[in-house]
């Protein structure tokens, strides 16, 4: 068994409320789930308006296939223009 926790830091740029920044994270954290059948949550930043955490875990018995779909969620992160990425990473457990 292999578990892949990704830890994404993310800009919103154009947010101007928590309101904004939470609908933002909210629609990411949707697509994501639904798309890749992930565990996701935001883990810090949650009072800051224009930055988020995300934490994504994957488990799977294929090392390979949880490569896949590391650059499959990053590429999909990269292209929602709403946000930046700050800094990305991957640890294995």
């Amino acid at each position: 068994m292999h578990i892949l926790l990704i830890t994404l830091e993310l800009r919103i740029p154009l947010a101007r409320s928590l309101k904004d920044k939470r609908s933002q994270i909210k629609s990411l954290k949707e697509r994501i789930r639904h798309r890749f059948n992930v565990s996701i949550a935001e883990i810090d930043f949650l009072d800051d308006w224009q930055r988020a955490m995300l934490g994504v875990c994957i488990i799977s018995n294929d090392k390979s296939y949880l490569d896949k779909q590391y650059s499959l969620i990053e590429t999909m992160v990269i292209e929602y223009s709403e946000l930046e990425i700050s800094k990305i990473t991957r640890e294995w457990i």
